[in-house]
């Protein structure tokens, strides 16, 4: 049994609950996720969306985002278009909806191309992500 020596020489239980291990795991958890937060807000793009009036909140299941040289990204992470059209394929079919945050020099080339790979696979319900006007 662990124990510590009494004043009369014999050995005594420890009683008390030593919380320095605790504080510490709880430490490096803490450092973990500030590091894995800051790395998964630093993997969005920097995008110049156009601005229009009319848009709207919508909620989908694919948040596409096209920078403007026409690399795709889903929810900020860089995908090839095979990965997309998988995506696509494993969204849920005709009921399923994607948005399509393109940069405002994005080749048309490029949108066209995402628009052609989603309807191909089903997804039938899609916008373009816009800015308000500034006022």
């Amino acid at each position: 049994m662990a124990g510590e020596v009494d004043a009369r020489g014999g050995r005594a239980l420890i009683t008390g609950i030593n919380v320095t291990p605790l504080v510490d795991v709880l430490l490096v958890l803490l450092v973990v996720s500030m590091v894995t937060a800051s790395e998964v807000a630093r993997r969005s793009i920097a995008l110049d969306l156009p601005e229009a009036a009319t848009g709207q909140v919508l909620d989908t299941a694919l948040c596409l985002e096209l920078d403007r040289e026409g690399a795709l990204a889903i929810d900020g992470a860089p995908v090839s278009i095979v990965e997309l059209r998988d995506r696509a394929r494993a969204s849920g079919g005709p009921q399923a909806r994607a948005t399509i945050a393109a940069d405002g020099a994005t080749p048309h080339r490029a949108v066209v191309e995402v628009l052609d790979v989603l309807r191909s696979e089903g997804v039938s319900r899609y916008a373009l992500v816009v800015q308000p006007p500034v006022e």
